[in-house]
């Protein structure tokens, strides 16, 4: 039986693998998927070597504690695949884990697809020569970079962006204030301060913050929180002591219901840099991207960072569509401003929907929903 070994180190590569083995077994049902993941490739079937969760690092002074224990994991993974013997190995995103384990499995002469190139065509390109060494195949998410991964010798497959399938824009609005007792004159708003404990505790304080502000500003103003398993706890304390009680959910059913019910009310999102931001597109919500790290990690960024914008809606609109409040510039007043501007003036949240558009006009790929392209292009690897 042909076995496919599937790495994800974090929540967004979970899913990411659970709709790709989805779209594989479509295919192939006689297929064999092994791996490391979460409770979405769990439903899937994959019995994960270890949890997940403990790869939840990001930051260089986030990891330095973590190094020796971070070592051991990768040990085991390559130990298992090396036992295994798949026809190929797919990594998925987390190129701290996920590309030094393909780095030493490479050798033994397993085809490397990795599945979300780095991105290293923002703040380090020069480091795209390494992996010739460490991947046969990239599946990018986005169009511009099959480009630069090219021109790099390394192939390539555009598959799309995974938000497009997400059903974000599908969420019901009514069951969602149903379920939560939201009264009429009340307006949901969504609160995501990312999946990693890191992020999620740098943001959280200038969050609450923020909100305080924007409440003082927007009657009947009610924070949503998705919250992702990982920070799951740390949300929930932080949250219970926040002066706007916010309403705390769990699973993509609920979220992509709150998402409905902000729309719907003319709310807007307060949220982490990242693929947030996109979901935000797709649901048609407007938001202000934040992002902060600690002194040392926004140091070496800076000197590292080659685009001009951290909201991937920016990158791709080419000019800034929704603001971003990075590093010294995300505190609590600049952050409820930007979050209650599209709230107050219809005609600012119109603005960054005509650029939502024109942003996900740019990640559709040729070949059917991204896991599908993803599963062919994985495929295709196993056949030479």
């Amino acid at each position: 039986m042909t076995l496919v070994y599937i790495l994800a180190g974090e929540a967004s590569g979970d899913v990411l693998g659970a709709r790709l083995i989805a779209a594989l077994h479509a295919r192939r049902p006689d297929l064999k998927i092994a791996g490391i993941g979460g409770p979405r490739m769990a439903e899937q079937g994959v019995t994960s070597l270890f949890d997940y969760r403990e790869l939840a690092l990001m930051g260089l002074m986030e990891v330095l504690p973590k190094i020796f224990r971070l070592k051991r994991l990768i040990g085991d993974a390559v130990a298992d695949i090396a036992a295994r013997k798949p026809a190929v190995l797919v990594t998925i995103d987390s190129p701290g884990f996920t590309l030094r384990v393909a780095e030493k499995v490479k050798p033994l002469g397993i085809p490397v697809v990795h599945y979300v190139a780095p991105q290293v065509w923002a703040w380090r390109p020069g480091r795209v020569l390494k992996l010739q060494r460490k991947v046969d195949r990239i599946l990018c998410l986005l169009p511009f970079e099959p480009v630069f991964f090219e021109q790099a010798g390394i192939p390539v497959t555009f598959v799309g962006h995974p938000v497009l399938e997400s059903g974000a824009d599908r969420g019901d609005a009514a069951r969602f204030r149903a379920q939560h007792g939201i009264g009429g004159e009340e307006r949901p708003i969504i609160v995501m301060p990312g999946s990693r404990r890191m992020e999620a505790s740098r943001l959280l304080p200038a969050f609450a913050e923020a909100l305080r502000l924007a409440a003082l500003r927007v009657p009947g103003l009610r924070p949503v929180l998705p919250v992702a398993p990982i920070v799951a706890d740390m949300v929930r304390q932080a949250a219970a002591s926040w002066p706007v009680a916010p309403i705390l959910i769990d699973g993509l059913e609920a979220k992509h219901d709150a998402f409905a019910a902000v729309a719907q009310s003319g709310g807007a999102g307060l949220i982490k840099s990242g693929t947030s931001s996109l979901e935000m597109a797709v649901a048609g919500i407007p938001h202000v991207v934040a992002y902060r790290v600690n002194a040392v990690t926004a140091a070496i960024a800076r000197r590292l960072v080659k685009v001009p914008h951290a909201s991937l809606v920016n990158l791709l609109a080419e000019r800034e569509v929704v603001p971003e409040r990075l590093q010294e510039t995300c505190t609590p007043e600049a952050l409820a401003e930007a979050l209650v501007a599209p709230m107050l003036d219809p005609a600012i949240a119109a603005a960054q929907r005509v650029g939502f558009a024109e942003a996900l006009g740019h990640l559709r790929a040729p070949e059917g929903l991204p896991s599908e392209a993803a599963a062919i292009a994985v495929l295709k690897q196993i056949q030479g």
